[in-house]
C-alpha cells in the first residue's frame, strides 16, 4: 500500500497540515497510521467532510 505524508495530502485536498492532523488523531481517514511521529495516509483515502460547515 502506497502512502503519503501530512503535507502531500494538504497539497491534494486544499486544506492545511495541521487540519490534516486533526483528521488523523479523530481516526476520520481511514487506514492512517503514526509510525515513528509521522502520519502515514494512504495515496487512495478520500478527503473527511468537514463538520466545521453545514453540509446542503
Amino acid at each position: 500500500m502506497d502512502y503519503m505524508t501530512l503535507k502531500e495530502a494538504s497539497e491534494k485536498w486544499g486544506v492545511s497540515s495541521r487540519q490534516i492532523n486533526y483528521y488523523c488523531t479523530d481516526g476520520r481517514i481511514p487506514g492512517a497510521v503514526k509510525m515513528a511521529g509521522v502520519w502515514l495516509i494512504p495515496k487512495e483515502a478520500e478527503k473527511p467532510i468537514d463538520r466545521r460547515y453545514k453540509q446542503t
